[in-house]
C-alpha cells in the first residue's frame, strides 16, 4: 500500500492544541484564517464603480476581473501551497501565504495601472490559498471523524458571517475612507491575525509525518489521493455541490437589484441568506455527533436538489415573486450549512499523512472547477430566475451521483470505525 494511503496516526494530535489554544479561540482562529478569502472578495463588491473610476475603466463591467484573477491566483495557489506545507510544516508556509496577501493589497494603493491592479490582486489570491490549504490541513492535524465535522461546522458558521458584514464594511468605508480604506482593511487585517497565529498557533504536523518536496513525491501523492474511490468522488461532489454557491455569488447583485429591485438593500437580502447558513452549521456541529456527516450531507443535499427542481418549475413562464423565491431560499441555503462541512470532512478522513496535499486538491476543484462552473451559470443567467434554479437542480444531482459512486451506491450508510 502506498504511503499516502497509510492510516493516519492512532490519534489526533490534540496534545499540540491542548494547552495552549482552547477549543473556542481554536476555532475562531481557523474560521478567521479561512475567512480572509471571503473578506478579500466581499467587501470588494460595492466598490466597483469607484475603483473604475480611479483606475480609468470605460466599461464599468470590467472591473469584475478584479474578482476573476483573485480566484485564479487562489485557485492556482492551493496547487501549490499543499505540497509545501506537508513538506516544511503548517506555520512557514501560513506566515508566507498572509504577508503576501497584505502587501498584495498595499501593493494595490501604490499603482495607477489596472493592470498592474489585475496582477497584485492575483498575488493576494495566491497568500490566500495558504490560509485555505492549512487551516483545513490543521484541523485534520488534530482532529479526525464526527470530531472533526462538529469543529468544521463551527467553523463555517463563523465563515458564513463574513459575507454578511463585508459587504456593509466596504460601503461604510467608502463613505469613511474612500477605496483606499478596503485594501488597508485586507492588509491589517491579515497583519493582525499574521500576528496572533505566530503567537497562539503550535506547529500541527508532527517531524516523522513531513513529506519530501519532489517533483516525483508530488505528483504520486496527488495521483493516489484521486485513486481513492471515497476521496475522488467526494471531492467531486464536493466541487459540483460549491458550484451552486458560486452560481449564486455570481449573479446575487443583477437578480436582487435588476429583476427584484431590492437597490441598496440587496445587501440586507444576500446577508439573510448567509445568516441562515450560518444558524443550521451551528446545528450541525451538534447534530453530526448523533447521526453521523453521512447520514447528515446525504440528506440535506438530496432535499437541496430537490427544492431547486420545485424552484425551477415554479420559474418555468416567468420568475416567481419576490416572497416565493425569497420563501425558496430560505429553505434551500440553510442546507448548505448541513452539507459542505461534512463533505470536506468525509473527503480529509483518509488522508491524515497528505493533509495539505488533500486540502490543496479540495480547494483547487471548489475554487476552480466549482467557479468557472458558478461562472457558466452566471452567464447564461438573464434576468430569469429558471437558469439559476435549473443550475442549481443540475450540479446538486451531479454531487448526489459523485457520492453514490464513491459510497458504492450506499447512501445514509452507518459510520465507519474511522467516523465513529
Amino acid at each position: 500500500m502506498s504511503s499516502v494511503t497509510r492510516a493516519a496516526p492512532e490519534a489526533p494530535n490534540r496534545n499540540l492544541i491542548a494547552g495552549r489554544v482552547g477549543r473556542a479561540e481554536f476555532i475562531v482562529v481557523i474560521a478567521a484564517l479561512m475567512a480572509l478569502n471571503a473578506f478579500a472578495i466581499d467587501i470588494v463588491l460595492p466598490a466597483y464603480p469607484e475603483l473604475a473610476q480611479a483606475f480609468s475603466v470605460t466599461d464599468e463591467t470590467d472591473v469584475a476581473m478584479i474578482l476573476v484573477t483573485y480566484i485564479l491566483g487562489f485557485s492556482v495557489g492551493q496547487l501549490a501551497f499543499g505540497p509545501i506545507a506537508d513538506r516544511y510544516g503548517r506555520r512557514a508556509p501560513l506566515f508566507v501565504g498572509m504577508v503576501l496577501y497584505a502587501l498584495a493589497a498595499i501593493g494595490v494603493l501604490m499603482t495607477a495601472d489596472f493592470t498592474a491592479v489585475l496582477l497584485l490582486r492575483a498575488l493576494q489570491g495566491v497568500g490566500a490559498a495558504a490560509t485555505r490549504v492549512i487551516a483545513l490541513a490543521v484541523v485534520r492535524d488534530t482532529m479526525k471523524g464526527r470530531e472533526m465535522a462538529s469543529l468544521m461546522s463551527l467553523v463555517m458558521m463563523v465563515f458564513m458571517v463574513v459575507p454578511i458584514f463585508a459587504p456593509m464594511a466596504g460601503e461604510g468605508l467608502l463613505i469613511v475612507s474612500g477605496w483606499p480604506g478596503i485594501f488597508w482593511a485586507m492588509a491589517l487585517s491579515a497583519i493582525a491575525l499574521l500576528a496572533w497565529c505566530a503567537v497562539r498557533l503550535p506547529e500541527t504536523l508532527k517531524p516523522e509525518y513531513r513529506r519530501d518536496l519532489s517533483a516525483r513525491t508530488i505528483v504520486n501523492g496527488f495521483g493516489a489521493i484521486l485513486r481513492i474511490r471515497l476521496v475522488a468522488g467526494y471531492c467531486a461532489a464536493t466541487a459540483f455541490f460549491f458550484s451552486a454557491l458560486f452560481a449564486f455569488l455570481t449573479v446575487a447583485q443583477p437578480l436582487y437589484v435588476g429583476v427584484y429591485g431590492l437597490d441598496r438593500t440587496f445587501t440586507i437580502a444576500f446577508g439573510a441568506v448567509a445568516a441562515l447558513m450560518a444558524v443550521t452549521s451551528m446545528v450541525n456541529s451538534r447534530l453530526v455527533h448523533k447521526l453521523g456527516a453521512r447520514r447528515l450531507s446525504h440528506g440535506a443535499l438530496i432535499a437541496f436538489t430537490a427544492l431547486s427542481g420545485v424552484l425551477t418549475l415554479l420559474s418555468f413562464g416567468g420568475n416567481p415573486p419576490f416572497w416565493l423565491f425569497m420563501t425558496l431560499m430560505a429553505l434551500l441555503f440553510p442546507l448548505l450549512g448541513l452539507i459542505g462541512a461534512n463533505l470536506n470532512a468525509i473527503a480529509m478522513e483518509p488522508l491524515g499523512e497528505v493533509a495539505g496535499s488533500a486540502s490543496a486538491i479540495l480547494g483547487f476543484l471548489q475554487s476552480a472547477v466549482a467557479g468557472l462552473i458558478g461562472a457558466f451559470i452566471g452567464s447564461l443567467f438573464d434576468d430569469q430566475v429558471v437558469v439559476l434554479a435549473a443550475g442549481f437542480t443540475i450540479v446538486s444531482g451531479l454531487s448526489v451521483l459523485s457520492i453514490w459512486w464513491a459510497e458504492e451506491g450506499k447512501l445514509f450508510r452507518a459510520p465507519n470505525a474511522g467516523e465513529a
